[in-house]
Formats: C-alpha cells, sequence, structure tokens
C-alpha cells in the first residue's frame, strides 16, 4: 500500500464518519447524500489504487 491510496481511505472512512454522524443529528438529505457521494469516491479510489 502506498501513501495515496493510504490517504483515499482514510479520507473516505473519515467522511462515512460523517455521514454517520449527520445521519444521527438528522440534517439535510441532500447534505448527507453529497458527503456519502464523496465517502464513496475516496473509497473507490484508494481501493483501484492498490
Amino acid at each position: 500500500m502506498n501513501k495515496g491510496s493510504t490517504l483515499f481511505i482514510l479520507l473516505g472512512l473519515f467522511l462515512a464518519g460523517g455521514v454517520y454522524s449527520f445521519w444521527q443529528q438528522k440534517m439535510s438529505k441532500s447534505l448527507i447524500a453529497l458527503v456519502a457521494i464523496g465517502s464513496v469516491t475516496a473509497l473507490v479510489t484508494g481501493l483501484l489504487q492498490l
């Protein structure tokens, strides 16, 4: 694993935690969807770089 893939995976997990937190706080669905898309994108990018 190189640094780039590790950083993308960690970023994706961090954003996934934000999605969970925003869901618990009942924030707007559009904000949750935007952060979720960013999380999935970062995770997929990190996994594809492995």
